[in-house]
């Protein structure tokens, strides 16, 4: 017998995979959570019915979600995720030499354990001696946390349940008090299909507080449209001016140079959500 797991990724569309094996699944404190393998993705992590990532593809994501700030700062050495309990937006943090210290700040303490248990390609770096991580609330920490971080990234689940408070702008003012004089922040922003409202809020909350804001996006198989979105907040530097000559070759499988300038190029119904 065949066995598929389907996330319904709007009511009318969803993503369909057949699936050969369930290595976990329980009800943390905070969400249902599963982890299973999938024929075409390999393992996939899923929270409350919803694809967190998947060996096959998530190098993309994290990738982008992570050099794309971290080279728009000229000198970043202290840098913080919220949420990214499996570790892959660690693991390519510490791959920047000038990086001294990588916090993360994950809720559900169970996510990171189970990761670390059946994902260790991706959450490999979380026992690096530059890492901290803290089963914490990531809004309660930026807000104790203030002029400490040159790079701040938001790696959370979509905004429904624990992460409804991640995508709201008073958690955006907390983030740039969070930051030094010159920091960045990174958001994960959603479909530009699915999401446009969203993505438009979030946009417009980021501009009020940070006197650059830009969007940018990337292709991603296994999330909603297969088309996703970050925006980013900058109180200094600004990511289309990065001298990308400078920026050396890392060992990426998506993120380049090239990619770095043309991910900011935006297809005409993407760019109208920003104005």
């Amino acid at each position: 017998m065949e066995l598929w797991y389907t996330e319904f990724q709007t009511s009318g569309v969803g993503i369909t995979c057949k699936t050969s094996k369930t290595y976990h699944t329980e009800k943390t404190e905070y969400q249902e959570m599963a982890l299973i393998e999938t024929e075409q993705f390999g393992r996939m992590l899923v929270l409350d019915g919803t694809v967190q990532t998947t060996i096959e593809d998530e190098f993309v994501y994290h990738e982008m979600i992570t050099h794309v700030p971290l080279f728009t700062h000229p000198n970043p050495k202290k840098a913080l995720v919220i949420g990214g309990g499996d570790g892959g937006a660690i693991r390519e943090i510490i791959k920047h030499p000038s990086i001294e210290k990588a916090v993360l700040v994950e809720i559900d303490g169970r996510v990171v354990e189970v990761c670390r248990q059946y994902l260790p390609e991706i959450s490999c770096a979380l026992g690096d001696k530059r890492v901290e991580v803290n089963i914490a609330d990531g809004i309660k920490y930026v807000q104790e946390h203030k002029n400490e971080f040159d790079v701040i990234i938001v790696d959370s689940t979509d905004p429904v349940g624990p992460a409804v408070g991640l995508f709201a702008i008073d958690f955006y003012r907390s983030i740039h008090e969070s930051l030094k004089e010159d920091g960045i922040f990174v958001a994960q922003t959603e479909s530009p299909f699915f999401h446009k409202e969203l993505i438009r809020n979030v946009y417009r909350d980021v501009k009020a507080v940070f006197p650059i804001a830009r969007l940018y996006t990337c292709a991603i198989p296994t999330y909603p449209s297969g088309y996703w979105s970050f925006t980013l907040g900058s109180k200094k530097y600004d990511p289309l001016k990065t001298d990308v000559t400078k920026i050396p070759e890392l060992d990426t499988r998506y993120y380049s140079a090239q990619i770095h300038t043309s991910a900011f190029a935006l297809p005409k119904f993407v760019a109208e959500l920003t104005k």
